[in-house]
């Protein structure tokens, strides 16, 4: 079996990796994204096992793919955890790399948690919904402010067909009047995505037992309970009802915080529109869910 400690970065990685049956200790500099591909393809054509250890981070997505298509196991962990553990304060990438390899070899690595793809991906639904309904709140908070100006304050009035009739009818300056236009137009292009979106949304929901089980609670929406099942992902994760809630940022129970689940953050969805704080992973043997992955 080939272990490999890894200290990536978006431009290269630095790996220190050995072969457990004849004890060979390699270091090497991969230039990303052509260098490491190359060098993971060939390592796995050798046809034995092979296991990559990392601290969860950004920018990774291409390289999660890469090892889940060559079939290479990755480990992802807690960074503040990989952090805590380092012995020397001096701090290389050559020694990160190192210090990962050598908390795989002595079963030390915290590992995490990390989402599956379909998980990720409906998350990236929602967040993508989220991102076109603030851009369609800015755009009618500007049209608000045209009609303010003109004297006319109808608030929620301003969106029905007379209000629409009366936005248009202002006499403007050219170049505000462009503005009106402009807005105006990509409002009804959003509208309608917005709407397409939030049935997909639906659609979802209708397809997860445990969201629409949340939505018998009064008050939760599909978005709501199709968020909060993608965040916590495996309930096991938790000891207990009072982790889940200092895990989502609720309050701090027991002396758990909310700083110390989120981590060791992974990268993907840091955010989710809902009313709480967005994670993704917790700690993989639920003692402690520390660590989340989008």
């Amino acid at each position: 079996m080939i272990i490999i400690g890894a200290d990536y970065h978006p431009a290269f990685q630095q790996i220190a990796f050995v072969d457990t049956e004849t004890g060979e200790l390699q270091e090497r500099r991969l230039e990303q994204p052509e260098g490491a591909e190359k060098f993971y393809r060939e390592l796995a054509a050798q046809g034995k096992r092979v296991r990559v250890g990392m601290e969860a981070s950004g920018h990774a997505r291409w390289f999660e793919r890469l090892l889940a298509e060559l079939n290479i196991e990755l480990w992802i962990g807690d960074a503040t955890e990989i952090a805590r553990k380092r012995e020397r304060k001096q701090k290389t990438d050559r020694q990160d790399a190192q210090h990962i390899l050598h908390l795989l070899l002595k079963d030390d690595f915290p590992q995490i948690w990390v989402p599956s793809w379909e998980n990720r991906d409906l998350r990236q639904l929602l967040w993508h919904r989220h991102r076109m309904v603030q851009a369609r709140t800015r755009i009618m908070n500007q049209l608000q402010a045209v009609a303010l100006n003109e004297g006319v304050g109808c608030k929620k009035r301003l969106w029905r067909e007379k209000g629409r009739e009366q936005l248009e009818s202002f006499r403007l300056a050219p170049w505000a009047s462009r503005r009106r236009h402009d807005l105006l137009e990509w409002l009804d292009r959003l509208n309608p995505t917005i709407g397409a979106l939030s049935q997909a949304i639906e659609q979802e929901v209708e397809k997860c037992p445990e969201a629409q089980r949340l939505r018998t609670h009064p008050g939760v929406g599909p978005l709501t309970a199709l968020a909060f099942v993608l965040i916590i992902g495996k309930p096991d994760r938790f000891q207990c009802g009072k982790q889940i809630a200092s895990y989502l940022g609720t309050g701090a129970v027991g002396g758990f915080k909310w700083e110390s689940a989120t981590a060791g953050t992974h990268h993907q969805t840091r955010e989710l529109p809902v009313t709480f704080p967005a994670g993704g992973s917790g700690a993989s043997n639920g003692t402690q869910p520390s660590g989340m992955a989008q």
